[in-house]
Parts: C-alpha cells; structure tokens; sequence
C-alpha cells in the first residue's frame, strides 16, 4: 500500500498496528466497539491516518484520541469492553496489546489485492469480533493461527 501523501514511501505494518492500536483506544475511551471507530471515520479518513502514522506515534496517544474523537465527531456509547466478571477475567488486555491481535488478523486474512484500509474494516466487521473482544472468555489470548482459522470458520470451535 502505498502512501497518499508520499506516493514513494510504503505503509508498513507497524504503521496497520499503530492504526488498530488507535481504534482501540479510541473505542475504549468512548465506551463504543472497534467497527464504530472504523465505519464512522470510513476508508479515506483512515487511509489519511495511516498515512501519517510514522508520524502519529510519536504524538501522545491522548492527544491522538482527542483529536479523533473531534474531527471525526465520534460519539460516546454504552459498550465498555473493560466490564468484565472478574472471577472469569483475571487480566483485561491492554490496547496494545490487542493491536498486535488485531494486526496479525487482518495480515493473516489479507485478500489478494486488499489494502491495509480494508483489511481493517473487513475484519472489525467480523462477528468474530464479538468473542475478539470478550474478556470474559480467551479467544483474544489464543494463537494468531486459530483466531485466523475462527475468522475463516465464522467461530471458535
């Protein structure tokens, strides 16, 4: 994929990472899911975004959040993906650490011809997303390898 600003330069996937590790962030402080932050920003705001994320990682990632939220008129919900029943879910995930999840994801599912961009909003539109992305069970924590095969499959069998 290649830059939009700078059609020399490739985007990397350190560059998908920084960009999942945002939604993340981004979803968390709004208390809404990840194919939210996606869908409402839409392919050319995130195509913007990931072309400037060698840059953007080295701004405080609060700052990064706020200045989403603004421009992209991100609204607050009612889904706190941190609300887990603690005597299932002993560690809650850190953002970071479900970019990489979601990253390897979206690079071990990539179609052929598919840009970064619509890797993310392929996969953030998953249902499997929702067991992605409930604590209280360890579909996030399994190997990359069968969280591809759960995608392909529709589910964790």
């Amino acid at each position: 994929m290649k830059n939009k600003f700078f059609p020399d330069e490739d985007i990397s996937e350190n560059d998908l990472y920084f960009m999942c590790y945002m939604v993340e962030r981004v979803a968390r402080e709004l208390h809404q899911r990840n194919k939210y932050v996606v869908n409402t920003m839409g392919y050319d705001n995130l195509y913007d975004r990931i072309s400037v994320a060698n840059v953007l990682h080295c701004e405080n990632p609060l700052k990064v959040v706020d200045d989403w939220i603004k421009e992209y008129k991100l609204e607050r919900g009612d889904f706190d993906v941190t609300d887990v029943d603690r005597e299932l879910a002993e560690i809650i995930p850190t953002p970071t650490q479900m970019g990489k999840v979601y990253t390897r994801l979206i690079l071990q599912t990539r179609e052929t011809d598919e840009d970064y961009v619509q890797g993310m909003i392929r996969v953030y539109n998953s249902p499997i997303c929702d067991k992605i992305d409930n604590y209280n069970c360890s579909a996030f924590y399994e190997p990359s390898y069968v969280i591809a095969r759960a995608y392909f499959e529709g589910d964790f069998y």
